[in-house]
């Protein structure tokens, strides 16, 4: 029977009672070879976007199964008429499993495993983002349960193309944005701080890509005829290239930091009590002194930060042996990993004048765009963000920390710019679970605990 004023630790009590059942309706979704990007999986995407729909409309959610040009989307509404209402997001469909040879086990048999003395659920999908989203499916089950009812309106959005790049989102979202909206967006696809610290990704930095293409002569010049007379693109290139950056490691573009805005004091102090150890960072990947901005952190400067990477480069004769060639072209992609109030368009602009500043005469330079989008952050003060890091702190017993993205996940700006909301990221992987890797895992702890922290979560949400 329920009870619509039991106690919150009534709730929690029912997480923990039922856990072995909530493992269960999670293995049913990670048999389904929900893979994306391969045609040949097609009919198996939607039975994952089915069998979903279907347990969303057993806890009461008025839920359906939407076809795009692509997979099909999932929707379901528990909506309140008081109180904020929320959407949540998460994405069922899966990388695929190559090399099958180096997983232990078949990826679409789910089984309990141990590593490091802890309890691990393994299968393709377990963290990235099966397991995920079902811990706030699970939570919903949880109050239906015990209260007959959730605390919030609830929106929930699952998508099948995340792993494919999401082409049907956009559109998607465009046409049911009235639909859609709610008070903030909770996304389930992120790590925690580590094994015992929960954490919020506030901050995602945008992205600029361009590639610049340098020509010279009309065509390819022998080194011995035409050496020091013949401008080289490649000299060109790589002076532009070396121009780019400060001695002391910053971006040398004019105009670059104008907008660029300094970490609130709050989230400084915070980032300093925090485990992080630069040395340790980058000598797990054999390296040992930061590159970038040498007044700023390891952990700023990966998260908080602009930059300026070159991807690629070509031009000349790059294959076995030797030509003595002066070429007509080089090229180079070039990107900028972009913060808050930084404009996509102003920093291609700024960079593109840059460059043709450095083009001297008998050059000639081309730009193409490959993509930009803009950064996003969630005010450090959000009334929903310090609710949802209380109810995080209450659940792991660590201060939940206020967390920066290097990366870009263009549905948090979708939903900023299309649904006009703030998103927060909350999401409990570690950061050794192999996704989109053989053997991929989820910590069964995170998957207990991701429960019992959205129960706490739509709990303090509800609270005025």
């Amino acid at each position: 029977m329920t009870n619509a004023n039991a106690p919150l630790d009534a709730v929690l009590a029912h997480v923990d009672a039922t856990v072995e059942d909530s493992v269960a309706r999670l293995f049913d979704l990670l048999r389904i070879a929900s893979i994306s990007t391969d045609p040949a999986y097609k009919d198996e995407c939607r039975k994952a976007a089915e069998w979903l729909a279907g347990e969303l409309d057993g806890l009461g959610f008025d839920a359906s199964v939407r076809s795009t040009e692509g997979h099909p989307m999932v929707v379901g509404h528990a909506r309140a008429d008081a109180g904020p209402n929320v959407l949540f997001y998460g994405h069922y469909d899966v990388q695929p499993v190559d090399p099958l040879e180096l997983w232990a086990n078949d990826p679409f048999a789910p089984r309990i495993g141990e590593e490091n003395g802890r309890k691990v659920i393994l299968a393709r999908g377990a963290s990235d983002d099966k397991g995920q989203l079902m811990t706030f499916v699970e939570a919903c089950r949880a109050y239906k349960a015990v209260r007959g009812a959730l605390p919030v309106g609830v929106t929930v959005l699952f998508e099948g193309e995340e792993e494919a790049g999401s082409p049907s989102l956009k559109p998607f979202l465009e046409a049911t944005a009235d639909e859609l909206k709610a008070d903030v967006a909770l996304v389930c696809d992120t790590d925690m701080w580590d094994e015992e610290i929960p954490s919020i990704i506030t901050m995602l930095r945008g992205l600029v890509a361009d590639e610049i293409e340098i020509t010279a002569a009309s065509r390819d010049l022998h080194s011995g005829m035409y050496g020091n007379a013949a401008r080289n693109p490649i000299q060109v290139l790589a002076a532009i290239i070396a121009s780019l950056r400060n001695p002391d490691g910053s971006v040398a573009v004019p105009g670059f930091y104008d907008d660029v805005a300094e970490l609130a004091p709050q989230v400084k102090e915070q980032w300093q009590r925090l485990p992080f150890d630069d040395k340790a960072y980058l000598g797990d990947v054999g390296l040992s002194v930061p590159a970038g901005e040498q007044s700023r952190s390891v952990l700023e400067q990966i998260t908080s930060r602009p930059t300026c990477e070159i991807n690629g480069i070509s031009g000349g004769y790059t294959g076995d042996g030797f030509k003595t060639v002066i070429p007509a072209k080089a090229s180079a992609k070039i990107s900028f990993r972009l913060v808050a109030s930084q404009d996509p368009a102003k920093i291609r602009d700024a960079f593109r004048a840059h460059v043709r500043s450095l083009v001297p005469a008998d050059c000639t330079v081309t730009f193409t765009p490959h993509g930009g989008s803009p950064a996003v952050a969630v005010p450090a003060d959000g009334p929903f963000l310090t609710k949802a890091l209380g109810a995080l702190t209450d659940e792991w017993g660590k201060e939940a920390a206020i967390a920066g993205s290097g990366g870009s996940i263009p549905i948090v700006g979708d939903f900023k710019t299309l649904l006009g909301m703030d998103s927060l990221l909350i999401g409990f992987a570690q950061t050794d679970d192999r996704i989109h890797s053989p053997n991929e895992k989820y910590n069964l702890e995170s998957y207990h605990r991701g429960i019992r922290s959205w129960v706490r979560i739509l709990d303090a949400l509800a609270e005025g």
